[in-house]
């Protein structure tokens, strides 16, 4: 399976370039990946004039499977509403076999209205549990915020609120890749039996520590995930090249305290009340 990873394009920002995405999206085209993740961040301010371009720009990807969650600059300006009435729902689950594997990804809004911060949300836990249940050759997780600090960031600020809790829940439904952007730099963090694979900006020069805008082109088979950094109209490098076999003791699934919790949170008498 090859899926490729864009995020954090910016459309109506003052560093938004279009002939980097116009750049992206064909060598995407040429690639013929078999699943799109946009993970967010597909207008600057979430402005009524940034949602048609965003449109207009992405319908040149000739992908049949294109998954899109929003970002916190998608969220502005009562952008969240703007994005389900151009995109459809800002939260999606997807089933099917692709280049010869059992997909099953689930794919969440981490965005609040007017605020950087990203929250998963309680509410979302069950709803994420039931999207990866049965079998599988490989589980996705997408959302627009970072689980895990990114080096060449500057300070954390902004990345999820619930972050500890998500880690436990996705371990626990033993997800293999989790696909984000928001910080503009791209960087994979093997963590507990998954990847936690981050793109960088693919159209704008607001980066950081990586200089270059990027995106990534991810290659799974039953036994390995490599994964490549691509720019734009440039060259490429390794972001690393991984076996899918975890050892069991260093996936520590089993010893997990919190999961369950997180899954079927009790229903008893509130210990608030004794």
């Amino acid at each position: 399976m090859l899926i490729a990873q864009l995020s954090d394009i910016h459309v109506g920002g003052s560093r938004y370039r279009q002939e980097l995405l116009h750049a992206s999206i064909s060598e995407v085209n040429e690639a013929r990946p078999d699943l799109v993740v946009i993970a967010g961040d597909l207008t600057d301010d979430g402005y009524p004039d940034q949602y048609p371009i965003a449109k207009r720009e992405l319908e040149a990807l000739e992908c049949e499977h294109i998954v899109l969650v929003p970002g916190n600059h998608d969220a502005r300006n009562v952008g969240y509403a703007r994005f389900e009435e151009t995109f459809g729902a800002r939260d999606s689950r997807l089933r099917d076999r692709l280049g010869g594997l059992e997909l099953a990804l689930v794919a969440v809004d981490s965005s609040k209205p007017d605020i950087d911060e990203g929250e998963i949300g309680r509410e979302h836990y069950g709803w994420i549990v039931d999207g990866f249940e049965g079998d599988a050759d490989l589980r996705v997780f997408a959302c627009h915020h970072h689980l895990m600090p990114v080096p060449g960031t500057g300070r954390e600020r902004n990345q999820v609120l619930d972050a500890g809790d998500v880690l436990a829940l996705l371990r626990h439904c033993s997800v293999d890749l989790v696909l984000s952007g928001h910080r503009h730099v791209p960087f994979v963090w093997p963590v507990a039996g998954m990847f936690l694979v981050h793109s960088g900006t693919v159209s704008t020069l607001r980066t950081r520590g990586f200089s270059h805008p990027a995106y990534n082109l991810i290659r799974v088979d039953k036994g390995r995930i490599a994964i490549e950094l691509r720019i734009p109209g440039g060259e490429g490098q390794s972001l690393g090249e991984y076996p899918r076999d975890w050892p069991v003791d260093l996936v520590a699934r089993e010893s997990d305290l919190f999961a369950e919790v997180l899954v079927a949170p009790p229903r008893g008498r509130p210990l608030a009340n004794d």
